[in-house]
């Protein structure tokens, strides 16, 4: 059982934090306007897993962008939406709440859905929704930059929740991207040899039967590289002089603009 410090994610903030965070949230609650918490605090609920993070993440639908802003500005904060596609922050000093309603590569949206499935938990003291675990591995499956690899956040949470998932929600969230979800779940009875069976046997029969009816058929004739979709920086190379169209634009996640400025903030080095 974890202790109610672990739960809230109040025992490994220093003071400033804390107060930032929690007035941050106090001040979203009183706005009425529907947002669940994700990131670490919502990863911690799920698996006991702590760790510090100058951030905290809010999840709100994309039309709810302005009021909240609004809110957190009128609070005495700082806003920008460094990534109008599905980003926007609010600062406290080096501290940050990263607004979120969609992912970097434009295909985990945040719509009705994420909040119809939301459970409840306390944050900081305060009751608040919190992310569903099927839309946590939805979106951080595809989290795969040199810098960052989001696939042990993924075990860790199925390996808390396989049992319990909505695999049929799941399955529909990676949509034909269903390799990202097969890859996870192989890799999940490598890390777990003694846990495999925790992932329905239909689950990966389905997955596999995918996978080989499409190797007998024959490949698409237009050159895309999908892999724009796990990572913005390491296959820039594949769209920007071998050749390869984008699928973050030709399958219609992200439009020019806003992928010229998503691709423009990449670090050197990355």
């Amino acid at each position: 059982m974890l202790s109610t410090a672990a739960v809230s994610g109040q025992d490994s903030l220093d003071p400033d934090a804390f107060t930032f965070y929690r007035h941050a949230l106090q001040t979203l609650l009183d706005t009425g306007v529907p947002f669940m918490v994700g990131g670490a605090f919502a990863f911690a609920q799920a698996t006991g897993i702590q760790r510090d993070t100058k951030d905290f993440d809010v999840f709100i639908h994309r039309r709810d962008r302005e009021p909240i802003l609004a809110a957190l500005e009128a609070a005495g904060y700082t806003t920008e939406t460094p990534f109008p596609h599905w980003l926007a922050k609010a600062h406290c000093g080096d501290r940050y709440i990263d607004v979120i309603y969609g992912s970097g590569n434009g295909v985990a949206e945040v719509d009705d859905e994420w909040f119809a499935h939301a459970t409840e938990g306390d944050v900081l003291g305060l009751r608040v929704k919190l992310c569903p675990v099927e839309e946590m591995i939805w979106s951080k499956g595809f989290i795969m930059e040199r810098e960052r690899f989001d696939g042990a956040d993924v075990a860790h949470l199925l390996h808390a929740y396989a049992e319990q998932l909505d695999w049929e929600r799941l399955l529909r969230r990676y949509g034909p991207y269903w390799r990202v979800l097969l890859a996870h779940l192989v890799l999940f009875g490598l890390i777990y040899p003694s846990e495999r069976n925790k992932i329905p046997l239909q689950v990966m029969a389905e997955l596999t039967n995918r996978l080989l009816a499409e190797q007998q058929t024959s490949p698409p004739r237009e050159r895309i590289c999908q892999g724009t979709l796990l990572s913005r920086a390491q296959y820039l190379i594949d769209v920007e002089q071998w050749g390869y169209q984008d699928a973050r634009v030709e399958q219609g996640h992200i439009c020019p603009q806003d992928l010229e400025i998503w691709t423009a903030a990449i670090k050197p080095g990355t």
